[in-house]
């Protein structure tokens, strides 16, 4: 087996270096979208609501209208 070769420091400072800044542009990123994603899910959420009633009423239409004398 071959021993483990020294790697130099400025390829070791580069690495954490980019480590650091990914992590700090992570952070960023998910600081800017966390608030439209939840403006998504409030949209989202209001038109399920808006689309089960929509839902319902047909519902309860269709009911009312298969109920004839005529049967």
């Amino acid at each position: 087996m071959v021993p483990p070769v020294a790697v130099s420091p400025l390829i070791k400072t580069a690495r954490w270096s980019a480590l650091l800044l990914g992590v700090f542009y992570g952070k960023q990123r998910f600081d800017y979208l966390k608030p439209i994603a939840e403006e998504e899910r409030r949209v989202e959420e209001a038109e399920k609501k808006a689309r089960e009633e929509q839902e319902r009423i047909y519902k309860q239409l269709s009911e009312a209208n298969s109920e004839t004398i005529l049967k």
